[in-house]
């Protein structure tokens, strides 16, 4: 392990940041299709409460955990009834149904003999690490399983395409948080799924918000995994664990929901050409960004596991999920602006110093306390991010002189 940390790292992400402040019962798991062999003595060790052997208590909510999101399904059915929005483009639809049911990863995620051996290797705060991105993992492919798997079934009636298509990409979730529950138990843990169903917390979005929400959220995905698996391809070293040799092929998945949503957004034409679409394109844009780029340097040490530098792949994610975002949304954040990564590091100082003083052993109200100007603070670097002078940008479709455009 010593040994593979502290290798030679090639490649865009291993150099030196630069200093610029410094179906349900499918993927369920099973005593028979998840064995387990968890003692209470390594789950404590580790700081992992179970619910029962080898069952893992999901980590806490908080603003930073993926959700489980609801919507307003009559108004999805609205607006995907074909004899109310002239302004979806069946014939796209069918050209996307027809990809989708080519199952390009119906065979590729198929394990092998190499997983339970690797994660058997990996040991100490890089074990921890590990279980906990492959829980956050599993628990956003599973959220995306549940709201596409019924919006598949309210949608059959209203509009058969549509809903075989967010079938069609429930199924393919369901196999990413089954192919992660199942890694998970590798490290001797799991996720109970049906439970996570029952007792989570579900977050309601508007369908419009639920849109744009889930466009980044897949094209985000895409940069993440095709980035991390280029990366490790160029640093063999630095592959600790067979899943992310799925990468590549996996995140086809997330730029096929991705396009999907592009698609939808385009039949919804008061959703991206109007002065609300510009800043709620920008408001959900900045949720994400800063989402995780706060998340994933609270969990530098993954990161440095697999040989990244998190600032710098953060960065190369985010101004990549950026230029992907600009062919529809009508507004984005200035990303490339200089300013725009010196603010979001200071709201990883300031978020370094809330969570430091969350461990303090101190009485919860001194704490809450000692949080609150380093909360005003955030907040008002948030603002000073928002108000920062936008790029202009949209889809190709909307434009009125299309022949002064160049992509």
């Amino acid at each position: 392990m010593a040994t593979m940390l502290n290798s030679p790292v090639r490649g865009v992400f291993g150099k030196q940041a630069p200093l610029r402040s410094a179906r349900l019962a499918a993927i369920r798991p099973s005593r028979s299709s998840i064995r387990v062999a968890a003692t209470a003595a390594t789950d404590e060790r580790l700081g992992f409460k179970t619910m029962r052997d080898g069952i893992k208590v999901a980590a806490d909510e908080t603003l930073l955990t993926p959700r489980f999101y609801t919507t307003d399904f009559d108004e999805m059915e609205r607006l995907f009834s074909l004899e109310l929005n002239k302004n979806l483009d069946m014939s796209e639809f069918d050209a996307m149904l027809a990809e989708f049911k080519q199952d390009y990863n119906q065979r590729h995620f198929v394990r092998n003999e190499t997983f339970k051996a690797a994660a058997e290797k990996i040991q100490g705060p890089t074990r921890k690490i590990f279980i906990e991105f492959l829980e956050r993992s599993c628990t956003a492919e599973f959220s995306g399983f549940l709201l596409y798997k019924e919006l598949g079934r309210r949608l059959k009636a209203t509009n058969p395409v549509v809903a075989e298509i967010f079938t069609l990409m429930s199924r393919d979730e369901a196999r990413h948080a089954g192919f992660l529950n199942k890694a998970m138990s590798d490290f001797n843990l799991a996720l109970d799924l049906g439970f996570l169903t029952k007792n989570r917390t579900y977050t309601f979005f508007k369908p419009k918000f639920i849109f744009y929400a889930t466009y980044l959220s897949e094209k985000i995905g895409y940069w993440r995994y095709i980035s991390i698996y280029r990366h490790l391809q160029r640093n063999p070293d630095n592959q600790l664990y067979p899943l992310f040799e799925y990468f590549e092929n996996w995140c086809q998945d997330e730029n096929r929901h991705g396009d999907f949503f592009s698609a939808v957004l385009k039949s919804q034409p008061d959703m991206v050409n109007d002065w609300a679409a510009k800043l709620w394109s920008r408001f959900f844009c900045l949720s994400v960004y800063i989402t995780m780029y706060l998340n994933d340097h609270q969990r530098d040490a993954f990161y440095s596991s697999l040989g990244l530098n998190t600032t710098v792949f953060n960065q190369h994610v985010i101004i990549e999920t950026n230029k992907s975002t600009e062919r529809i949304f009508p507004a984005v954040p200035d990303v490339e602006n200089p300013e725009f990564f010196k603010k979001m590091d200071l709201l990883v100082k300031y978020n370094s110093q809330v969570v430091n003083i969350g461990k303090m052993n101190l009485p919860e109200p001194v704490k809450a306390l000692m949080r609150l100007p380093l909360l005003e603070r955030m907040v008002a670097e948030v603002f000073q991010i928002f108000i920062m002078t936008p790029k202009d940008c949209g889809s190709y479709d909307f434009a009125e002189n299309k022949t002064a455009l160049v992509y």
